[in-house]
């Protein structure tokens, strides 16, 4: 009988933790929709049970969770277009997560360890500072609706342990590793692969590996006190060095201009503005544009010092992602 439950399984940090949950003995139980590929998932699609439902049916999430000790809760919508994508990013991050909490305490469950993101932490007073898990939120106007979204889906967690959960948090930075095409970080791999980067953006974030995101998911459930929240990412770097370094990797040429920042945010006011006419997602959008344009550094001091974490440097996921991806 399955004592652990994965939400988000068939994702890239879902299924990076699954299958990392199996190898050390685990069982293991993952809750995904009927149609969820499952090709990240490898050879343990077979060494786990199966729970279909959607995270926005209370029932379905409640009936995945019968019987079950310890949740990994991963589930997530990540979008970044706008006012436009607010009911939907709330219904999967935000209702979805109490629908996980009301279960969880429902079930009685032992622990949960919810996947938030290095966008709902807070921000330093002074913007060259380095921001941690201490920093204290604020709804400015330039927080993209996906960072409030993750940021609420916190405080559904806090409302279940104020009700006697059991629970960790942690913010994981920019994830890089072998996903599914056209998603997220892949995208950047494969234009970068693929030589279609004719400019890099002036900003820059915290990356880190989708494997040390998965041990430090672990590290959370076993020794995070609860209601404790764990930054995890391994190295503050620009978009320049980001692409530099998988250029490298891949043995591909480097982007040599750097897209101005007002060239960036002015082209998403305008893709944005397309997208309104013709009613579609827009192809960048402001959010995308403030993020790209922005340099944000993070520190990984508790997660190191408290978890005992460790994390690659990003020229080492790079190599990986070239070993894997050609």
């Amino acid at each position: 009988m399955p004592d652990t439950l994965v939400t988000g399984a068939t994702g890239l940090l879902g299924a990076t933790l699954t299958r990392a949950l199996v190898t050390r003995g685990a069982d293991v139980r993952i809750f995904r929709r009927p149609t969820s590929p499952l090709h990240l998932l490898g050879d343990a699609v077979d060494a786990v049970e199966h729970a279909e439902g959607d995270i926005t049916d209370p029932l379905a999430v409640r009936d995945a969770m019968r019987g079950i000790r310890r949740v990994y809760h991963g589930a997530a919508l990540i979008r970044f277009g706008g006012q436009a994508d607010r009911q939907a990013l709330r219904a999967v991050n935000v209702q979805g997560t109490a629908h996980v909490v009301n279960a969880a305490l429902a079930e009685g469950i032992d622990r949960l360890a919810h996947v938030s993101s290095m966008a709902a932490l807070g921000r330093p007073v002074h913007g060259d500072g380095l921001v941690d898990e201490s920093h204290p939120w604020t709804r400015a106007a330039q927080r993209s609706v996906y960072a409030v979204s993750k940021r609420d889906s916190e405080l559904e967690v806090h409302r279940g342990i104020a009700e006697g959960l059991d629970a960790v948090i942690v913010n994981p930075a920019l994830i890089f590793g072998p996903g599914r095409s056209g998603e997220n970080t892949q995208r950047m791999v494969e234009a970068v692969r693929e030589e279609r980067v004719p400019a890099v953006p002036p900003g820059g974030t915290n990356v880190v590996d989708v494997r040390d995101v998965a041990d430090g998911l672990i590290r959370a459930m076993h020794l995070g006190p609860t209601g404790a929240r764990f930054f995890l990412g391994s190295e503050n770097l620009s978009f320049q060095e980001i692409f530099d370094t998988l250029a490298e990797a891949f043995g591909a040429a480097r982007a040599q201009r750097q897209a101005p920042a007002l060239l960036v945010r002015g082209a998403a006011a305008v893709a944005e503005g397309v997208a309104t006419l013709t009613g579609t997602r827009p192809l960048l959008s402001r959010e995308q544009a403030r993020s790209a344009t922005t340099m944000v550094r993070y520190s990984n001091r508790k997660a190191r010092t408290q978890l005992e974490c460790t994390f690659r440097p990003f020229s080492e996921t790079a190599r990986w992602l070239a070993e894997r991806l050609g």
